[in-house]
């Protein structure tokens, strides 16, 4: 008897094994499937750029980087631009030139890195932009401070060209390009104070700049880095990218390199983002916790003090991990975190499953903070309605203090967003207001209504919010930050 039990028992674990192993081939086969019936790549997907930055070219200066860079936008006229004249989809494609979408409808082409010089300015400053973006995403903190500073906006390797070049990127070549950005400004500077300012993975790599230097026993290079929506930590699913691109590669399937692949009708940004692009970030926010795990509050009392903007709702990056990964890391050095909250409208309200500010709460409760922390939130009128928004500050010391804002939400905007807030409401991209006086495309003042999965842009890219009311009160923050030191 005991014999028949172990030998049913063994036949059924075997049924078992090879009917889950069969489900499981099923599953990624129908997944490959899906993923390989996604629309056809396009030229801007498969075009391969010799000239692109690499930190192996061991460039020794930022105007060697300059010179490049000038040779790769020749190359993307001749390679990309050159093939998509007459194309059928020329309406709305930035690779179509005199489409509405063709970045040279904009005074600056803000795809390439620019120097405005201020001789006489008493500080620098130096603009990252984030995965898939373009300088255009700081542009607006760049001309407030137009003719203050001097500032250099860089183009990261890999952007502002074509969705490709996303493909074979390496963290270590867009942290190579802002050594060599930042090296310029301090020679520029000559001793002069050298800001920061980072927007998602822009920010990662600001702080990467810094930490390496630590760990290195090198003295840091900024007086100060402010931080917009940082990729501090990402969420869990994109440790697993790379391992799709890998499945591409070994079947011979080159749309398996891609998370999206989507009309290109962003002049400043790709809209298609390559599966490598992800883990790239994933792993630079790796680097990046590894060195802060590794140094001692002694040794991270060196490091410059962080101004950072994060909303409390980010669909791309993780809220929590800004507070937990960077903030609480911190030992008491003048640190900064400005959180922003959802709009409480009752009606939002009733249809939000889950709370996110309850994280946040959770996190702090409790705690004697060793940074400032600012929470942007509605303020409630005697009969329960909301109207403006007030800061409430938490100190260190466990006070906090209340100042009510001269600005609102929207009342259709129940929530910021990652990509929101580097963008006011003037912004003639992102913003809402149509421009009449040039013809091109405006993304935030889109109101296309009809039946659910015609259009090539998902509703859930519609729906996203994309500049940010309480863009007012990051300047003056910045300002804040800046001026006074």
């Amino acid at each position: 008897m005991k014999t028949i039990v172990i030998g049913s028992t063994k036949h059924l674990i075997m049924a078992l094994f090879y009917a889950s192993l069969g489900v499981g081939l099923a599953l990624l086969a129908l997944g490959v499937w899906l993923l390989n019936s996604r629309p056809d790549l396009d030229v801007w997907h498969t075009a391969e750029l010799s000239s692109e930055y690499e930190k192996s070219l061991e460039l020794r200066t930022f105007g060697e980087y300059q010179l490049l860079e000038n040779r790769l936008f020749d190359e993307l006229e001749t390679e990309v631009y050159g093939k998509t004249n007459g194309s059928n989809h020329s309406v709305l494609n930035r690779y179509v030139r005199g489409s509405l979408a063709d970045p040279n409808k904009w005074r600056i082409d803000w795809n390439r890195s620019y120097e405005w010089p201020e001789d006489e300015a008493d500080f620098g400053v130096l603009l990252l932009h984030g995965m898939s973006d373009s300088p255009y995403a700081l542009s607006h903190v760049a001309r407030h401070f137009k003719g203050k500073a001097h500032l250099l906006g860089l183009r990261l390797p890999g952007h502002g060209t074509v969705p490709s070049a996303l493909v074979d990127l390496q963290w270590q070549d867009m942290a190579s390009a802002v050594s060599l950005a930042t090296q310029h400004m301090q020679t520029v500077l000559k001793g002069r104070p050298l800001y920061v300012v980072g927007f998602s993975t822009g920010a990662a790599l600001a702080l990467n700049h810094e930490l390496e230097r630590l760990v290195n026993r090198q003295g840091a290079d900024y007086d100060g880095m402010i931080f917009i929506s940082p990729a501090i930590g990402l969420p869990p699913v994109a440790a697993g990218a790379k391992w799709q691109a890998r499945l591409g590669e070994l079947l011979g399937l080159e749309k398996l390199n891609w998370n999206s692949i989507q009309t290109e009708y962003d002049p400043f940004k790709y809209n298609s983002f390559a599966v490598n692009a992800g883990d790239v970030v994933y792993r630079l926010a790796e680097r990046n916790q590894a060195m802060l795990d590794r140094l001692s509050m002694e040794e991270l009392l060196s490091l410059s003090p962080i101004l950072s903007f994060q909303s409390v709702t980010d669909a791309t990056v993780s809220s929590r991990a800004v507070l937990s990964d960077l903030y609480m890391k911190l030992p008491a050095n003048g640190h900064e975190l400005v959180m922003f909250d959802i709009n409480r409208d009752p009606v939002n309200m009733s249809l939000i499953n889950y709370d996110p500010l309850s994280t946040v709460n959770e996190m702090i409760e409790g705690e004697s903070l060793q940074f400032q922390f600012t929470l942007i939130e509605n303020i409630s009128d005697s009969d329960g309605r909301l109207s403006q928004v007030k800061a409430t500050r938490q100190l260190q010391a466990g006070l906090s203090t209340n100042t009510e804002l001269s600005l609102r939400w929207p009342r259709n905007v129940f929530s910021l967003s990652h990509v929101a807030l580097p963008y006011p409401i003037e912004d003639s991209l992102y913003g809402p207001e149509g421009v009449h006086f040039v013809e091109r495309v405006q993304i935030g003042a889109a109101s296309s209504r009809g039946e659910r999965g015609v259009l090539s842009v998902s509703a859930d890219e519609i729906l996203r919010q994309k500049w940010n009311p309480f863009f007012p009160y990051i300047i003056e923050r910045i300002d804040g930050f800046v001026l006074p030191r």
